[in-house]
């Protein structure tokens, strides 16, 4: 299984905006450049993020985006989740009724077993724990 490019650049975008928080608002073209994704992309990615109340956005010259929740109140699974569509790895996980063998079928439930247990592993890292490991990789021991 992959994660889409929504998820990933999501995650991405959201921990650039962590990072720069103390900055005010972000512009996404600026982001886009620090990220290396286009800006057209990141208007689509931000579009559910700033719905669901993640992402708060202003217009004009000091205009930008900014995250509207603390980023030890934000959980990368809840991110993957929300741009995924939810958090199943199959279409039957949800709906038994598209396949006439999913009452019985022991593939679904490993399916549906493994999503939970990778869900589980994402919601455990909220952005102040990737901004922390991101701090450490820039700073040298000790420094900082």
């Amino acid at each position: 299984m992959k994660l889409s490019t929504r998820s990933r650049y999501g995650a991405r975008l959201l921990l650039d905006l962590a990072l720069n928080q103390g900055q005010g608002f972000v512009q996404l073209g600026e982001a886009a450049k620090r990220l290396g994704v286009s800006m057209k992309y990141l208007e689509q990615i931000i579009l559910p993020l700033k719905k669901k109340g993640l992402v708060d956005s202003v217009r004009g010259a000091k205009g930008g985006h900014r995250l509207a929740v603390a980023p030890k109140d934000l959980r990368v699974g809840e991110v993957v989740a929300l741009l995924e569509g939810g958090m199943d790895l199959i279409e039957c996980a949800k709906d038994e009724g598209i396949c006439g063998q999913s009452p019985n079928c022991v593939t679904r439930r490993l399916w549906q077993d493994a999503a939970r247990a990778m869900f589980e592993k994402l919601n455990e890292v909220t952005f102040a724990d990737l901004l922390k490991e991101q701090g450490e990789q820039i700073c040298p021991a000790g420094k900082g």
